[in-house]
């Protein structure tokens, strides 16, 4: 599958890496809606799936604001709850889960689009690059000299020592590569990015055991035999992308 990956995104043009994307976005929402149904949150499928597909596909190529799609979803989702049977607070946590899918899902996998689309795939892999460097320097400075738990709550075999590992390495790592591909780019501003593409992608893997403890769920979906489903692998890279977008914006 990594194979896979790195060939759509090295030979196919955006609009076809667009395709690729909406429909690992469209896995995500299923795997999404399956989890907080386990929480006892009913959310219309159909209108979260819909604007999480035109939200990504928007903000690529922006002809209308994604913000009034994400706006459109809150009014549905809105409009849809308040006919049902919830009330009081599950309507809020209904309403507020639909909104939160395009912003969540679609935004996120819409700007790795637009990365490729505007910068070239060369962004896109020393973003990636950045992030599985991130990813294995604090595996493997947890499994060395992890003492002290990140957060046991949510994920007790992340550690701050492995924290701390990967905001060591992924900095040097993006500037080190970053240098080569944007050479008037400020070297402490690469550093900054680095740290800060570690730290939204812990937030987000924390985030997604978050939903999945509370769900009493393992993995988000079964896709992948051993390694979950597709929440599961793009986790940290939903947070991400938007640091290393705004970035070059």
């Amino acid at each position: 599958m990594a194979a896979l990956t790195l060939a759509a995104l090295w030979w196919l043009p955006s609009a076809g890496l667009l395709v690729v994307v909406l429909a690992v976005a469209a896995a995500a929402v299923r795997e999404l809606h399956r989890m907080v149904a386990a929480l006892g949150v009913s959310v219309p499928l159909w209108p979260a799936l819909l604007s999480t597909l035109l939200t990504c596909a928007m903000v690529p190529y922006p002809h209308i604001s994604p913000l009034l799609v994400v706006w459109a979803t809150f009014a549905v989702a809105a409009l849809l709850v308040l006919r049902s049977s919830a009330t009081g607070p599950e309507t809020l946590t209904s309403v507020a889960v639909t909104a939160l899918m395009p912003l969540y899902i679609g935004w996120p996998l819409g700007a790795l689009v637009a990365l490729h689309a505007g910068r070239g795939r060369d962004a896109v892999f020393l973003l990636l690059a950045t992030v599985v460097a991130s990813d294995s320097a604090q595996y493997y400075a947890g499994r060395t000299f992890g003492r002290h738990p990140l957060a046991p709550s949510r994920s007790p075999k992340k550690t701050i020592e492995g924290a701390l590992g990967g905001m060591v390495v992924a900095p040097l790592v993006l500037m080190a590569l970053g240098r080569l591909w944007a050479p008037d780019a400020p070297t402490p501003m690469l550093g900054l990015v680095g740290v800060l593409v570690v730290l939204a992608g812990i937030t987000g893997d924390l985030f997604e055991s978050m939903i999945k403890r509370a769900a009493g769920l393992k993995d988000s979906g079964a896709l992948i035999p051993g390694h979950g489903g597709v929440l599961d692998r793009i986790d940290a890279l939903l947070f991400t992308v938007p640091i290393f977008y705004w970035m070059l914006r």
